[in-house]
């Protein structure tokens, strides 16, 4: 199988409690749950560099359909399989589709703002708080474009709708994590919580995943988008 450990492709251990760790990469010292077998651990800071390709590629975009968008920066090089870079991307596609089909935004300043508070949520969300990084993007997304904040009324309703209902969908399906197939779940029910609460209409095809190969942890045909190359 493919990638684990940055470093050195061992698999990857979560540990119960924090525990001090020194990045193998820039060798700040900084608590956390996660590190490789062979005991190498990178920061999110580390992990994720190159993330803010993401602004550019979005502004040069013109798809209504986030899943489409989302998996063009899943495929560029400072994405990997798994990591806190889907934090990000999932909230940017949508932000990005919902430009693009008419909704009523300032792009670039709100793909900064999705980018400083995506980048917030740490790698290993899903399983630590029991709210998967990918899911709250789409809260995040959603307090973007209502304007919400802690004082507000109903956008402040509408984000924690939005968030709770991805949430949901990756809780139907289960574990272990996918950051892939949680973020194609978190932007498909935004997709239709949009259209619902906005009267904005991305566009919404059917999703197969292609990454199950670099995946070790897949769960082949449980999950929703294994198509039928898996069967």
């Amino acid at each position: 199988m493919k990638e684990e450990c940055l470093i050195c492709e061992a698999p990857l251990v979560y540990l119960k409690t924090d525990e001090i760790m020194e990045c193998a990469v820039c060798h700040k010292k900084e608590n956390s749950k996660a590190r490789c077998a062979k005991g190498h651990y990178v920061c999110n800071e580390c992990h994720t560099k190159g993330m803010d390709a993401i602004i550019a590629l979005c502004l040069k975009e013109t798809s209504k359909n986030p899943v489409r968008i989302v998996k063009k920066l899943m495929d560029q090089p400072f994405c990997h399989m798994h990591g806190p870079e889907h934090h990000v991307m999932v909230g940017a596609a949508l932000l990005t589709a919902y430009k693009n089909a008419g909704g009523n935004i300032e792009l670039r300043q709100a793909l900064i703002e999705m980018m400083n508070r995506g980048k917030s949520v740490p790698g290993g969300a899903c399983g630590f708080w029991g709210a998967c990084g990918a899911g709250i993007s789409t809260g995040m997304f959603i307090s973007i474009i209502s304007n919400s904040t802690p004082l507000a009324v109903e956008p402040f309703g509408l984000s924690h709708l939005m968030t709770s209902k991805a949430l949901e969908q990756i809780g139907v399906v289960g574990g272990p994590r996918c950051c892939k197939r949680d973020s194609f779940l978190s932007i498909l029910a935004a997709i239709d919580f949009v259209e619902q609460h906005f009267q904005i209409s991305m566009e919404k095809t059917e999703t197969v995943c292609s990454y199950s190969a670099q995946n070790n942890q897949c769960i082949g045909k449980r999950c929703p988008f294994s198509g039928d190359w898996l069967h």
